[in-house]
């Protein structure tokens, strides 16, 4: 494995941690603290995270079991309109998360070079290998951990 590979590793298995940290104690109303720039609430950005992960963790295996697979993207926008974003709690979404992670990552350590290179093609983004999902997914808890944070930020300055 190359050290780039494995620098992403680790930080796609700090993810889960990242973003529990960034909810940690939130009352109620901060969960639900909609930021003025028009962007998810803390609550719905947990939710998002968790479908995007599990999503992930299915697309790792179809470009591993299957021969040039289509990946599909989602609508994420409704996602969170019809599948309930801001009535449910957080914490079986963090669980997802931090399974979805797990499992993937246990995956991804096996891999041989030839597993590397299998690839399939995005209906958003074309050409979509396993390098390209790595680096997609190794920040993606991070980058909506800092949503988190700045919402949260936000309404505390109220």
């Amino acid at each position: 494995m190359t050290a780039e590979r494995a620098a992403l590793i680790r930080k796609y298995r700090e993810g889960p941690g990242r973003i529990g940290t960034a909810v940690a104690g939130l009352n109620e109303a901060l969960l639900d603290y909609k930021p003025s720039d028009g962007g998810w609430s803390p609550r719905e950005v947990v939710h998002h995270t968790a479908d995007s992960e599990l999503t992930s963790a299915i697309r790792l295996r179809r470009l591993l079991a299957e021969d040039g697979p289509e990946i599909i993207g989602y609508d994420g926008d409704e996602f969170a309109k019809r599948l309930f974003y801001v009535e449910r709690p957080v914490q079986p979404s963090l669980d997802a998360i931090r399974a979805a992670r797990e499992t993937s990552a246990s995956i991804l350590e096996h891999l041989s070079e030839d597993d590397w290179r299998r690839a399939g093609t995005h209906s958003e983004i074309g050409p979509y290998s396993i390098d390209i999902w790595l680096g997609i997914y190794a920040v993606h808890c991070h980058d909506h951990a800092e949503q988190i944070e700045r919402a949260v930020a936000e309404a505390r300055s109220r």
